[in-house]
């Protein structure tokens, strides 16, 4: 594929998928298509079906809820990797907004990867990695960094010795404890658990969502949250505070309740943010990210201890997402971020472009 030159740049916006947050990704797409600057980008925006299909321009549109769409281009297809192949003029970026499964994985990655497509976030490896719980603990705990204990489980083995399992979790975990799907955000499928019969509809809820699961120690814990920006020299932003309005921030206290309440910057000592900046840091260096990352962790009430929650590579961009707002509040603004994130994600590729393909 040629691509223009002196033009403005042709970002694809990506929005919906095959991903149980489906919804929450066209709120993020709706408000990333409000503050993308229109001066410096032709805009085009592809809604994918649950199935993986294409919406038709009309259902992208209605499924955005925009006041008005005239600006944006809605391609027409049947399959988006067809559509991009044929879209005139070709991408010069792909601005994935999708979270969790088959968007925030590996696989829209590595699909644009061999498109040979620029795209925003961080590379296959970095987006297998950090989406997938089990893996993205097992190499944070192999660089040293605070990480609450916990098990791993597969539904086969579920299946086979649940009650085995249940004295295995109990001899080395204490109640409550989270149980969480392995390869998915937003808090879908998470729930805490305070006795064994809890935890086994829990685990049945998580395994509605994934073949594998994290069963993770409970603690009386502040939910604080970094943005991360960057490829080879990130940057973090402050640190943020989450005050959930249920037990824990459940996907319905994110998106539905008006009384969980975000403090922007977190009250926390000097040393304290300080602990969470270089947290955050080193856990975007070991999972080998790139272009962005919210970083989350936990903070012991009671002892102050800091432990690394997650990493989320394609975080929220709604309009009370924290990774924009965290943005904001450290000095860069929404529209400034998003030219950020579409500058290194084509740095990024011209970077591997330079990777040699002779023997």
């Amino acid at each position: 594929m040629s691509r223009p030159i002196n033009t403005m740049k042709h970002v694809v916006v990506l929005c919906g998928g095959r991903s149980a947050e489906h919804e929450v990704s066209f709120l993020s797409a709706r408000s990333i298509l409000s503050r993308l600057n229109q001066a410096k980008y032709r805009i085009s925006v592809v809604g994918i079906q649950k199935d993986g299909l294409l919406y038709s321009p009309e259902a992208t549109r209605d499924k955005l809820g925009l006041e008005s769409c005239q600006q944006f281009h809605f391609p027409s297809g049947k399959h988006w990797v067809c559509l991009l192949l044929d879209l005139d003029p070709v991408p010069d970026v792909v601005f994935p907004a999708l979270h969790g499964p088959f968007g925030e994985d590996g696989t829209i990655q590595g699909t644009l990867e061999v498109l040979n497509i620029p795209y925003v976030g961080a590379g296959v490896r970095g987006s297998v990695v950090g989406l997938n719980k089990i893996h993205s603990k097992k190499i944070l705990l192999d660089s040293g960094m605070p990480v609450l204990p916990y098990l791993s489980l597969a539904q086969a083995e579920w299946q086979e010795g649940a009650e085995d399992f249940l004295k295995l979790l109990e001899k080395q975990l204490h109640y409550p404890v989270f149980v969480k799907p392995a390869n998915l955000g937003s808090s879908v499928g998470i729930n805490r658990s305070k006795d064994r019969d809890e935890l086994s509809e829990h685990i049945g809820v998580a395994f509605r969502y994934d073949d594998f699961i994290v069963i993770e120690e409970g603690i009386e814990a502040r939910e604080i949250e970094t943005s991360v920006l960057g490829n080879s020299q990130p940057e973090v932003s402050r640190a943020g505070e989450i005050i959930p309005s249920r037990e824990f921030y459940s996907y319905e206290a994110k998106y539905h309740d008006k009384d969980s309440q975000l403090l922007i910057p977190a009250p926390l000592s000097e040393k304290q943010m300080q602990r969470v900046q270089e947290l955050a840091l080193a856990t975007f260096r070991a999972l080998q990210l790139e272009g962005m990352a919210r970083v989350d962790f936990l903070m012991d009430k009671n002892t102050g201890q800091i432990w690394v929650s997650e990493a989320n590579t394609i975080p929220g961009f709604t309009d009370i997402s924290m990774y924009p707002r965290l943005w904001e509040a450290s000095g860069l603004p929404y529209p400034e971020l998003l030219d950020k994130l579409i500058d290194l994600g084509l740095e990024r590729h011209r970077r591997r472009s330079r990777f040699s393909v002779e023997r």
